[in-house]
């Protein structure tokens, strides 16, 4: 009976995909420059282009303030774009749905290091400034305020690394948004196996010969041990042994991921990306968020699995804190499960009506 009702959730669930594929809103994509971006390492960037893609346009109350701008936040190694999909967008933003674009103003950016904004393989390599999540979030309120006229956000919701992200932009812009929703990550410094695994897949890059201070000539080697960490740690240990619940179709997953990912990976995006987290650490300052927080995690996710206890207990330090931990079922995926947001976005709601202004 469970088996039958996981196939009947699934065909329905890709039904209402399918069919809110087909009248997702138009994404536009866009570039802003800043000059002399200016990083907390010392560095000096002289012309960081950030890259955003966004949905629907802006609405302004009497006094100019943006009153339905929302922002959604990607993780390590992604890209804003990813979101415009009949999964995510499909399940959010088309007509009918609970940030509709023709009600809502949809910003998606690239981070600084990702997708098609200033990154190392553009040509600087391992002489591109070293950025941390700091330098990112910096970036991101420039984009907003200065390249599109953006002062105030609805709701800022953020995935894996936009997750951590989100933390910061609380503490560090706590009256730019009335709401936020952090999904897979902790408020607290990166450390413990998450640390250790950050770690193997920077040293494997580091470390391989091949990599020559980032002046390689062909991928390293090592870039394939990253990238074996990378699956590991963002799977689902069901929806894997589901999967592939054979020693072949295992190996010919594995083998499928990884010629695609090591070909259209580069190492110094990579190992930037992983590096950024090294300063990440908002529990000291988590009580100067004020704004209503949905905090989700779930119980399946490797990166950041329950029984630390961490998120119970940091998240009781926010005036209008909530935390949600979503149990493991056949619809979860892991880290994952924060891309689906058929499954956690009714939480999404009850945060909307909550910090209604």
């Amino acid at each position: 009976m469970r088996r039958y009702l996981a196939l009947v959730w699934t065909s329905l669930f890709l039904f209402a995909m399918g069919a809110a594929g087909q009248n997702l809103p138009p994404a536009t994509e866009g570039d802003y420059t800043v000059q002399n971006f200016h990083f907390r390492s010392g560095e000096v960037l002289p012309s960081l282009r950030l890259h955003y893609t966004t949905l629907g346009a802006p609405k302004r109350d009497a006094n100019g303030r943006v009153t339905n701008a929302v922002m959604v936040l990607h993780g390590t190694t992604g890209s804003g774009k990813q979101f415009v999909s009949p999964q995510f967008a499909g399940m959010l933003f088309a007509p009918g749905q609970l940030l509709d674009a023709a009600r809502y103003y949809i910003i998606l950016p690239d981070g600084v290091g990702h997708g098609k904004s200033s990154k190392p393989s553009d040509g600087m390599h391992a002489r591109f400034p070293h950025y941390d999540y700091d330098d990112m979030v910096a970036a991101q309120h420039q984009m907003l305020v200065e390249g599109l006229s953006v002062n105030h956000l609805r709701v800022i919701i953020g995935t894996s690394m936009g997750c951590m992200h989100a933390w910061v932009w609380g503490e560090t812009y706590p009256d730019f948004m009335d709401a936020m929703m952090p999904l897979a990550c902790l408020p607290v410094q990166i450390a413990g196996r998450n640390r250790m695994m950050r770690k193997m897949a920077m040293d494997a890059i580091r470390q391989d010969p091949a990599w020559e201070n980032g002046e390689y000539k062909s991928p390293p080697p090592g870039l394939k041990t990253a990238l074996d960490v990378l699956l590991v740690i963002g799977s689902s240990p069901l929806q894997m042994q589901k999967q592939s619940p054979t020693r072949d179709a295992a190996d010919a997953y594995l083998d499928n991921f990884m010629q695609a990912r090591f070909a259209s990976t580069d190492a110094n995006d990579f190992l930037y990306a992983f590096d950024a987290s090294r300063n990440y650490d908002p529990s000291p300052n988590l009580e100067n968020i004020h704004v209503p927080v949905m905090a989700i995690n779930s119980a399946d996710d490797f990166i950041n699995p329950p029984e630390l206890g961490i998120m119970e207990a940091q998240i009781k330090r926010l005036p209008k804190g909530k935390f949600v931990l979503l149990p493991i079922t056949d619809q979860t995926r892991g880290h994952g499960t924060h891309t689906l947001p058929a499954i956690w976005k009714d939480y999404l709601q009850e945060l909307l009506s909550e910090s209604q202004p």
